[in-house]
């Protein structure tokens, strides 16, 4: 259900930009559900990071899955 909303609403988005912005960060959002990963300490510590000047070959271990097995189990 909530993918069908989302993809009716980006037709709205403003732009193909903020579209394809928007689609990218539920998709990453959409990842860190599907693994069981706190969203505010996913977010608290990955949009720090991201305000920041960062290479692109650090992205990936930004994504859900990579940032989760960097973590130290709890």
């Amino acid at each position: 259900m909530r993918t069908a909303l989302t993809r009716k609403n980006f037709l709205f988005a403003g732009s193909d930009a903020g579209a394809e912005r928007a689609a990218i960060a539920f998709t990453v959002l959409g990842t860190r559900a599907l693994n069981d990963i706190n969203p505010v300490e996913y977010l608290g510590d990955v949009l720090p990071r991201l305000s920041r000047r960062i290479r692109l070959a650090d992205i990936p271990a930004l994504m859900p899955v990579a940032w989760a097995r960097a973590r130290p189990p709890r």
